[in-house]
């Protein structure tokens, strides 16, 4: 199918191919802001149970949002201490630009984020990314609402978080469970094209992300988790929920104007054998076939309907004409739109100058039908002569969506091949460079961490 406004579609998901030595599979950021507190615990942590569990290698990243207390320092020593460690600076605050701006840059091909309080218990970690390693899902999300899972948190948390959930059920129909969990991963193949989509660069970042994937299509794989609550966390809750009304209203309003291209994140089946390529069947001809035959349907009743209205005021020949003439316009601008998915303005009049064309195709079949029962019979019944038009029409309509197909919207697309070979090296987000610390460490005594077995973690 084309479609003016898609640059084209994700690919089939496929196994992850075991990388080579030293290059992460698994890039795990840590948005963190005035963290000093927890920051070198739950890095150290985090990096003993993925030394310890995880079979690929890895990457930890601390997305330091511009943080104002010892946080910046510790972080870039725990970066010189532990060669999988890397540290970031922004200079913005805003936990979605923090994971809009490393994910961006990253080279894993998954990537994923958790709060640095370590609420959720790391062995979630493995089931959480492994079906995007798999190739079965393009996401993955913690629930702390699944039937299985084991939270601990206060009243008000649990009321704001299912309230929160509701209305996203009953606004935005998402299916997804626990859009709030800090406990999310995404293939990168997908955040590449679903990330310059998403606005937010707060709270709601991720309940945008996961709503736009769902719309898209794309498939999201839930892990139930135990999660205990952090009794220090520095969210503000009055705050954070204003903003995320706030994104469900904008997010609610974009998507009842169609004005996301959510076209551009379609990906295809995997190993399903109905979508294996057969020979000499062209690619979408099932799907249009089924839009032009919807389309052909409701332009045969309309025809119908102005055929008996004409032929109220004038001759059989002359009311087919007439008819047929309007429906023509109107079937070809359906099919143009429904059937081969052309959008905007680019050559409608060309398309319903060649949609005369078949017209007159038609014409000529039907009046010639019309002609030859009246050759058959002086005096036809009107009965009669709607079964002669309808049994000429079928004829017409298979030559006319052969024509449509080959003639009128033929898919232009360009080979990818030759469209690789002919543009020029791209600079996409994944390669440009993230903000590090590089000015060199400052020697700080009061500083300097306290950990004594530091040497089990290098």
């Amino acid at each position: 199918m084309r479609t003016d406004s898609s640059p084209g579609t994700l690919p089939a998901r496929e196994h992850l191919p075991a990388g080579d030595a030293g290059t992460p599979v698994l890039d795990v950021v840590i948005p963190v802001y005035n963290e000093e507190k927890d920051l070198q615990r739950c890095v150290l942590k985090l990096h003993e149970h993925l030394s310890r569990t995880f079979p690929y290698a890895f990457r930890i990243t601390i997305a330091d949002n511009a943080s104002t207390d010892t946080t910046p320092y510790l972080s870039r020593q725990l970066e010189q201490w532990l060669p999988e460690v890397r540290a970031v600076r922004l200079e913005q605050k805003g936990r979605g630009r923090a994971l809009r701006t490393v994910w961006s840059a990253s080279n894993a091909p998954v990537l994923a984020y958790m709060d640095v309080d370590l609420s959720t218990d790391l062995n979630a970690l493995l089931p959480l990314v492994a079906p995007l390693i798999s190739g079965h899902s393009d996401l993955a999300i913690g629930s702390r609402l699944a039937r299985s899972s084991r939270v601990v948190r206060g009243p008000k948390r649990e009321f704001i978080s299912r309230t929160y959930n509701l209305i996203l059920r009953g606004s935005l129909q998402a299916r997804f469970s626990d859009a709030q969990c800090g406990f999310k991963a995404i293939r990168r193949d997908v955040a590449q094209v679903l990330l310059p989509l998403v606005e937010d660069s707060g709270w709601f970042f991720d309940t945008e992300m996961l709503v736009l994937a769902e719309r898209a299509g794309l498939r999201i794989h839930e892990v139930p988790v135990d999660w205990v609550d952090d009794p220090d966390s520095t969210v503000h809750i009055v705050r954070t929920a204003t903003e995320d009304l706030k994104g469900v209203w904008r997010v609610g309003r974009a998507l009842a104007t169609g004005s996301l291209p959510l076209d551009r994140l379609a990906r295809p089946f995997g190993d399903d054998p109905r979508d294996r390529g057969i020979k000499d069947v062209p690619k979408g001809l099932a799907r249009q076939l089924l839009g032009f035959c919807a389309v052909g349907a409701l332009s045969t009743l309309f025809y119908l309907l102005l055929y008996t209205g004409f032929r109220q005021f004038t001759g059989s020949q002359v009311a087919n004409a007439l008819a047929l003439l309007v429906s023509a316009v109107a079937n070809t601008a359906a099919n143009r739109r429904l059937t081969f998915g052309v959008r905007g303005g680019a050559g409608a009049v060309r398309h319903q100058a060649q949609g005369l064309v078949v017209f007159a195709i038609g014409l000529a079949l039907t009046s010639g039908s019309l002609a030859a029962l009246n050759v058959a019979s002086a005096e036809p019944a009107h009965s009669t002569e709607l079964a002669v038009l309808i049994a000429a029409n079928l004829a017409a309509t298979v030559l006319r969506f052969l024509l449509f197909r080959v003639w009128v919207f033929p898919d232009r697309r360009e080979d990818p091949a030759v469209t690789a070979a002919t543009a020029g090296p791209a600079t996409t987000a994944a390669t440009a460079p993230l903000p590090t610390y590089s000015d060199p460490l400052p020697t700080h005594p009061d500083l300097l961490p306290t950990y004594t077995d530091l040497g089990d973690h290098r």
